[in-house]
């Protein structure tokens, strides 16, 4: 697979800055994608295996450098799809962007981060030296991309309490018990499946469909199937992020 970093033959210094005697000074950019899916009962990150130094043999978000011509966010899609054939994104936004002057031991590089969410159940088709890694138990990650990934994730999780971001996380249609799972599974703890539906519905995030699961050998009542009424974010819950914790309970 192409080196990712922007140490590519023909790739030039793209932002230019004051250096301490006043003088121009040009450092390289380059866009990194955070792709998150679930996958089975875990979240999962896609990374892909360093083969040259530096960090070689360590683990790196995939990305690239960015074009003369190019936006941020048009940039990280290319990449995407040309590096990892990676086309099938459900949401895409900025995240950070990291501009420690040590970061990239080769010399000064900025680095533009985005969090990239795939629905889970897609198999996307990735390169033998790309792989999803679970982000609770990380592999020796390259840079500070190990930092990153926890950005993302804290950022994804933030916004699964106050907007309806599940969406590009879930299947098109699902039952409540596999969205339970899914949301379980990117907050990383168990939740509970009435207590998740009746949330979601009442702030009208999800809503059912008119078709239901097939009957099981067990009987009982179909599961009914539902779907997110929004298939792009939407902020559901706007002061979520400003209550105060909750206080500890005395022993």
């Amino acid at each position: 697979m192409p080196e990712y970093h922007a140490d590519v033959p023909g790739i030039q210094p793209q932002f230019a800055g004051a250096g301490g005697d006043g003088r121009a000074e040009l450092f390289r950019h380059e866009v990194l994608a955070v792709v998150l899916q679930v996958r089975g009962r875990s979240l999962g990150v896609l990374l892909w295996q360093r083969g040259a130094p530096p960090f070689e043999g360590e683990w790196a978000l995939p990305g690239g450098p960015l074009g003369g011509a190019e936006r941020l966010g048009t940039s990280v899609g290319r990449h995407l799809a040309a590096k990892v054939d990676l086309t099938d994104i459900a949401h895409l936004e900025q995240l950070e962007t990291r501009s420690d002057p040590n970061r990239d031991p080769r010399g000064r590089v900025l680095a533009t981060a985005y969090l990239a969410l795939v629905r889970a159940g897609i198999e996307p088709r990735i390169p033998a030296d790309t792989a999803w890694h679970p982000v609770s138990d990380l592999p020796p990650t390259a840079f500070d991309h190990g930092s990153i990934v926890g950005a993302a994730t804290e950022r994804l999780r933030a916004k699964l309490s106050y907007t309806n971001i599940g969406f590009a996380l879930a299947p098109e249609t699902f039952t409540i018990a596999q969205l339970r799972d899914i949301y379980a599974a990117a907050i990383g703890r168990p939740i509970s499946a009435t207590n998740l539906q009746r949330i979601l519905t009442r702030r009208g995030v999800i809503e059912a469909t008119a078709t239901a699961a097939r009957p099981t050998a067990l009987g009982g009542r179909p599961a009914a199937f539902y779907r997110f009424a929004a298939q792009s974010l939407v902020v559901t819950n706007p002061f979520a992020a400003f209550r105060p914790p909750t206080a500890a309970r005395a022993p």
